[in-house]
């Protein structure tokens, strides 16, 4: 398979490859995968319109070839033919919506969120359904009905969360690019374990209509690619003010978006980093290694770096889960039983129907949320609590805003450790929530944030940091699939509606890296 989308249009246009055959390979990958020995997991199911929506595809593309109007097609459908991966929390037209829950067993999507509307608009092709942690409540992909999506770098470890099976189908090249969702880290985290690009954008720039929603607040479609511009481009297609969102906004500069050009200006590039960050106790070693060499990068061309005191961060994962869990409290009343889903009825009246339902629905980590957001929300507490979360939510934004006067970027790592193994904090709720410690303070901001994959562990022989090569510095660890060496994201985070600059700076980092979107052969 063709591994970016600027490759694969190329060969669409050429007849070197048919939509159809993309999404066989999607297929043949995903039943083969079904019975190994260790499992993906990522896609849970393929649609069963995906080949007839793709052979239509290939009759227009065959056709503009003919007339000589290829170009001209592309230009109207710049996404057509192309598969993408859809997290199980955003409604494709038809086809089942469960949030990876057995709440929601059953249940069929009665219409298309608007970002996968503007995708089929665009002449994308929606390849199926991929796991997430249950409700998007989750930072390993582990906390899901249908069992875990494993890390493809090595399946010992987890994907990340909660956007971890459309991350996983990415960055074993299921699909050409993918959906996620984002409330406090879900796009970006994954992204990094898995060794690829991952955008969270501005609040508001991609829809949520047609999302389930978790905390409405801070929730965030994002996109998932083996390279910047195979995020500019959906990105380009779903942003924009949508009638059916009040909170959704355009989003400046998308004519950029189109052919994505490296960042050049960086002798005036000026980047703050975190102090707080840096003095993170259990911030692994080869994290930290990367990281530096990160810096060493934007160093040498040419960039400002400065360290700065940002006391407020400390708060950002307290007022985050306050916030958070609050809202999923209130979000998640809807599930009853009454109205859609699955239903416990033994016949006790009205009230026991609702007990039943969501004691036998939810699983443990979303009972956990419901249960503390509940608790935040009650009258006795919420003064300390839930106002006391939305007052530092506040001055985080404010300070951020005001950082942003003097700076152009925020770098940090995305998490304090690579990925972790299966298992090893599935009962430990505080050790995973810290998963989200460097990553909260841009959906309390409301900023855009880029996930990009700077380097590995050191494992297996393999020092720790940067291996630029021809393939990219993961592709022969990830070859045999036992490497325990893994990938390390660095998250380039920039003020609201700046996600045409964080492409390009992105953009420069993979031209001087080439191939490190793309981890596994």
């Amino acid at each position: 398979m063709f591994k970016t989308i600027k490759e694969t249009i190329k060969a669409l246009k050429e007849g070197k490859v048919t939509s159809e055959k993309l999404v066989r390979s999607s297929i043949d990958t995903f039943e083969a995968d079904k019975n190994s020995e260790k499992p993906l997991n990522a896609f849970l199911e393929i649609y069963s319109d995906a080949l007839d929506l793709a052979k239509a595809a290939d009759e227009k593309i065959a056709a503009a070839r003919k007339d000589g109007k290829i170009d001209e097609l592309f230009a109207e459908f710049p996404l057509l033919g192309l598969p993408f991966a859809n997290k199980d929390n955003i409604s494709s037209k038809g086809h089942r919506l469960t949030c990876s829950s057995k709440i929601l067993d059953g249940y069929v999507a009665p219409y298309n969120a608007t970002v996968v509307q503007r995708l089929v608009d665009s002449g994308a092709i929606p390849l199926g359904r991929c796991n997430q942690d249950e409700f998007a409540m989750g930072s390993s992909t582990e906390y899901s009905v249908y069992g875990p999506t494993r890390n493809p770098i090595n399946r010992d470890y987890v994907s990340g969360g909660s956007s971890g099976g459309s991350t996983a189908a990415v960055a074993a090249n299921q699909a050409l690019f993918g959906l996620g969702t984002e409330t406090g880290g879900s796009v970006r985290l994954p992204a990094s374990y898995c060794g690829i690009y991952g955008l969270k954008p501005t609040y508001g720039v991609l829809s949520r209509w047609g999302v389930v929603a978790y905390g409405s607040s801070l929730d965030q479609v994002g996109i998932l690619g083996h390279s910047p511009a195979d995020i500019a481009l959906p990105l380009k297609a779903m942003s924009g003010v949508d009638m059916y969102d009040d909170t959704s906004a355009d989003l400046p500069e998308t004519d950029k978006l189109s052919n994505l050009e490296a960042y050049k200006d960086f002798s005036s590039l000026k980047i703050a980093v975190p102090k707080q960050f840096l003095e993170t106790k259990g911030l692994d070693a080869d994290v930290a290694k990367v990281f530096e060499q990160t810096r060493e990068w934007f160093t040498k061309k040419g960039a400002k770096i400065d360290v700065v005191d940002l006391p407020i961060l400390d708060a950002s994962i307290a007022s985050y889960y306050v916030i958070a869990l609050s809202e999923a409290a209130s979000n998640l009343s809807r599930f009853d039983g009454i109205r859609y889903g699955n239903r416990q009825d033994n016949g006790k009246g009205y009230d026991q129907l609702y007990v039943d339902t969501r004691s036998n629905g939810f699983g443990p980590e979303v009972k956990r949320r419901i249960i503390i957001g509940n608790y935040v929300l009650s009258e006795q507490f919420s003064g300390d609590t839930y106002k006391k979360g939305m007052s530092v939510r506040a001055r985080i934004q404010r300070e951020i805003a005001d950082l942003f006067k003097n700076y152009d970027l925020i770098i940090s790592p995305v998490c304090p450790t690579p990925a972790f193994k299966l298992g090893e904090k599935f009962d430990d709720p505080l050790a995973m929530y810290l998963s989200d410690l460097f990553t909260t303070f841009v959906n309390l901001a409301r900023i855009p944030s880029i996930s990009v994959p700077a380097g590995h562990t050191s494992g297996s022989g393999v020092e720790a940091g940067i291996t630029v090569g021809e393939n990219g510095p993961f592709l022969k660890a990830a070859a045999t699939g036992k490497s325990e060496s893994m990938p390390v994201g660095i998250q380039f985070a920039g003020p609201m509606f700046s996600e045409c600059k964080l492409l390009q700076v992105a953009q420069a980092w993979e031209e001087d890296h080439p191939g490190c979107g793309i981890p596994v052969a």
